[in-house]
C-alpha cells in the first residue's frame, strides 16, 4: 500500500507539474528542498530533544554538532537563535564534556576549553555579522568576508559544512564575480 502524498507533496508536485518537471533551481525544487530540511530538523530535533528531556547527561557534542546544522540549515544558514534545541544541546554536551573530562568547577580554567569556547563565539559572531548580508545583501558579500566565515568556522569545527554558512558565503562571492566579469 503507497503512502498517502502529504499536502505539501501534493502542493509540489502539482507546481513541479505546472512548470513542466523538476528542474535544478526551479520553484517545485526550492520548495522540495525546504520541505526536506524541515523535516530533517523535525526528525533531528525529536531524537535529541528526547535525550534532552529523558536523559540530558547522555547529550554529546555530536548530538549538538547535528540539531545545530538541521537548525542552521532549516534558518537559510542564520545561527539558531538563543534557547533554541541546538542551544541547549551545546550547553548540555559542553557541561558533559566537562564533566567527563575535570573536576567539577566553577568556570573552564582548562586553556583548551576556553580556546575551544572563544573559537565558537568567532564563529558565532561573524556568522551573525556576515551571514545577514549573505541573506539580505547578497550582492555585497565581499570575497574577504566569506573568506573570514570559512575560516572561522574551520577553526571552530575543525570542517566546514557542505552547503553550511560558509559555504553560500563563497557561492555568492563566486556569483558576484562572475556577474561582474561576464
Amino acid at each position: 500500500m503507497a503512502a498517502k502524498p502529504t499536502e505539501a507533496s501534493q502542493i509540489i508536485s502539482e507546481v513541479a507539474h505546472a512548470e513542466g518537471g523538476t528542474t535544478k533551481g526551479s520553484k517545485s525544487a526550492q520548495m522540495q528542498s525546504e520541505l526536506t530540511k524541515q523535516r530533517n530538523l523535525e526528525e533531528t530535533a525529536a531524537s535529541v530533544g528526547s535525550k534532552l528531556e529523558t536523559a540530558p547527561g547522555s547529550i554529546t557534542k555530536e548530538d549538538a554538532q547535528s540539531v545545530h546544522r538541521a537548525e542552521s540549515r532549516a534558518l537559510h544558514g542564520q545561527q539558531p537563535p538563543s534557547g533554541s534545541i541546538s542551544s541547549r544541546a551545546q550547553h548540555e554536551a559542553a557541561v558533559n564534556e566537562g564533566a567527563a573530562s575535570t573536576p567539577q568547577t566553577t568556570a573552564p580554567t582548562d586553556p583548551t576549553v576556553q580556546s575551544q569556547m572563544d573559537r565558537q563565539a568567532n564563529f558565532e559572531d561573524a556568522a551573525s555579522k556576515i551571514g545577514s548580508k549573505v541573506v539580505n545583501e547578497p550582492g555585497n558579500v565581499t570575497k574577504e568576508e566569506a573568506d573570514t566565515l570559512h575560516s572561522r568556522e574551520h577553526r571552530a569545527f575543525g570542517y566546514t559544512e557542505k552547503g553550511g554558512l560558509a559555504s553560500q558565503a563563497q557561492h555568492q562571492v563566486a556569483e558576484n564575480q562572475g556577474a561582474t566579469t561576464g
